[in-house]
Order: C-alpha cells, then sequence, then structure tokens
C-alpha cells in the first residue's frame, strides 16, 4: 500500500490525472447541455453533478501540484466523488435491468464514474480535511440532494421517472455513507506529506 500511496504522490502521476480530470469535466459539463439549457438560473450550479464533483478534484490536484492543501474542495471532492461515482454506475446498472441493454456510453460512464469514487479515495491519506470541513461539505451535499428531487433538478434517466421517489431516498443515504466515509478516512491528525519528484 505504501507502494501505491508513493506512486500516487508523484508529479507525474499527478499531472496525467490533471489531465485527465479536466478533460473529463469538461466533456460533462458539455453532456449536461440540454438540461441546463432548460434549467432556471437558480438552479444552474447544482445540476451538473458529476463535472462539478471532478472539478473539485482538478483543484485539489493543482493544490498537489503546488505542495498546498485546500481542505474545504478537498473534502467537497471526496464526498461528492464518491457519492456520483457510486451513483451513476447505480442509475446505469438499474437501466440495464428495466431496459435489459445498456449501450457503450452506459458502460463508459458506468467504468469512468467509478474511477471518479475510487480516485477520491485514494488519495485520503493526503488530504488535510477538520471536522469543519466535513460540516461544510455535507450541507452542499445535502442542499443538493433537496434542490434535485425537491425541486426535481436531478440528472435525467427517463427509464427509471417512476421509481425518482427511490432513486431520491437512496441518494440520501448514498450522501450519508460519502460523509461517513470521509469522516473515517480523512478526520484524524495523521496525514502522509506529498512528496512530488
Amino acid at each position: 500500500m505504501k507502494a501505491i500511496l508513493y506512486q500516487l504522490g508523484q508529479r507525474r502521476i499527478l499531472l496525467t490525472l490533471l489531465i485527465i480530470n479536466t478533460v473529463g469535466t469538461i466533456y460533462g459539463y458539455i453532456w449536461y447541455e440540454s438540461q441546463l439549457m432548460t434549467t432556471p438560473t437558480k438552479f444552474l450550479i447544482f445540476v451538473p453533478d458529476s463535472p462539478t464533483a471532478s472539478l473539485f478534484f482538478v483543484f485539489v490536484l493543482v493544490a498537489f501540484l503546488l505542495k498546498r492543501n485546500w481542505s474545504i474542495i478537498e473534502a467537497l471532492a471526496i464526498v461528492t466523488l464518491f457519492k456520483y461515482g457510486i451513483w451513476a454506475v447505480v442509475m446505469n446498472v438499474l437501466v440495464l435491468a428495466v431496459t435489459g441493454e445498456l449501450g457503450i456510453a452506459g458502460y463508459m460512464l458506468m467504468f469512468s464514474h467509478l474511477s471518479m469514487a475510487l480516485q477520491g479515495l485514494l488519495y485520503a491519506p493526503y488530504y488535510r480535511i477538520r471536522p469543519i470541513h466535513l460540516v461544510l461539505a455535507g450541507v452542499w451535499t445535502l442542499h443538493n440532494d433537496v434542490i434535485d428531487y425537491v425541486f426535481f433538478m436531478m440528472p435525467r434517466y427517463r427509464v427509471l421517472n417512476e421509481i425518482m421517489p427511490q432513486i431520491g431516498y437512496f441518494t440520501f443515504w448514498l450522501s450519508i455513507t460519502a460523509l461517513l466515509i470521509t469522516y473515517i478516512l480523512c478526520v484524524r491528525k495523521e496525514r502522509l506529506q506529498l512528496k512530488l519528484q
């Protein structure tokens, strides 16, 4: 495990992840374009969940490359990367279960979003998250759930419309799970230091 963590802290790995996540973030916002065009202005920031999660991680990587820790961004990144990474995988599995088929784009979404969740967790030993940062990330995350499932701004999976209340309930508990995992992995005194090479 130490060898893996050492490799994750190398400048070339951080730069590679920065490029991948930047491209993925841009693609993610483009993917949401049609929904954003019909979204009321006051909700715009809350609609593109996954690309915003990866954008948080882009800033985390930039901070790492600058040998800095931006703790609130780290908290937002790990919580939202795990939450929306797992959420998208589950939604695509549900689409497959309901329709009996899932196109190549669906499988690519599953792979990319699972990767999102994993990368957020893998860098947990390097984060500098305190309880206040986790509380603020929790407010953002749970507020986003309200916007999605009370004001109906969630990502559109039309074949799953009939079970949206159940999806909303699942999403709430996924948020709680993401916050709990972040607390267990990150809110502690012993942290690793990045040694860029």
